[in-house]
């Protein structure tokens, strides 16, 4: 094939018909494409975030289906004047634009007070430890209540005026007790005292002396008997 013969083969209204059919295609696609994207996307639609503060959950969920939205909880809290399942906090906020079909999380307010497992720090840690180690994990604290004892011992937990033990489940919203020493002796404990310079113990109770005194005859009575003839004992008396 000669250089004409190619050249004259550009020339042809088929080859540039395909060509242009090709092109279009193409175009056709891409365009097609976008739309496509644009339509599953929602580009250029947004909704507005309702605010759901303290509404109950079956009111949020309703709101939100009206709207094309999605609402799934995605934690819980606890607010003791509020109602239980009332939305506590939502993501997004309230007020920011999202596309329909977004979904809103939630956190509810629980049906029940939450617990939490009292740790082992009766008679096991000083106050200052055992303060630090019930605020860390979530506890509400009275002012520690002194007792007889070593100070700053922890010697007990009160709630609401009852004794608790380790392992108990106490309410998120109780207050904690600690009963702690204060670095005094129980009236009731016996002490004996020792005095340093005879090794001696001062007790107030009365001791009962084993040993009873005789008491050493005088003189006269000595002398008395010597005096005195000494009696047969077999001798009759007259």
């Amino acid at each position: 094939m000669s250089i004409k013969e190619f050249i004259g083969k550009f020339k042809s209204k088929i080859l540039w018909s395909n060509l242009l059919a090709m092109a279009l295609v193409i175009v056709g696609l891409a365009v097609g494409f976008k739309f496509a994207v644009d339509i599953y996307t929602h580009h250029g639609e947004a909704v507005t975030i309702p605010n759901l503060s303290h509404k109950t959950f079956d009111n949020a969920d309703h709101i939100l289906s009206e709207l094309g939205l999605d609402m799934v909880v995605s934690d819980t809290g606890y607010i003791k004047t509020l109602p239980p399942g009332c939305i506590l906090e939502q993501y997004p906020a309230p007020g920011e634009r999202v596309k329909p079909g977004r979904t809103v999380f939630v956190t509810i307010n629980a049906t029940q007070t939450p617990t939490i497992t009292l740790p082992d720090v009766i008679d096991n840690c000083s106050l200052r430890e055992a303060m630090a180690k019930l605020t860390a994990m979530g506890f509400k604290l009275n002012p520690p209540q002194f007792v007889p004892g070593e100070k700053d011992w922890v010697y007990g937990i009160l709630v609401n005026g009852r004794h608790v033990t380790y392992g108990d489940k106490i309410p998120v919203d109780a207050k904690l007790t600690i009963q702690a020493g204060n670095g005094m002796r129980d009236s009731n404990d016996d002490v004996d005292y020792v005095d340093p310079a005879t090794g001696s113990t001062d007790d107030n109770s009365e001791d009962v002396d084993e040993f009873q005194e005789v008491p050493v005859p005088d003189e006269e009575d000595n002398s008395r008997q010597k005096d005195e003839p000494e009696q047969d004992p077999f001798t009759p008396v007259e």
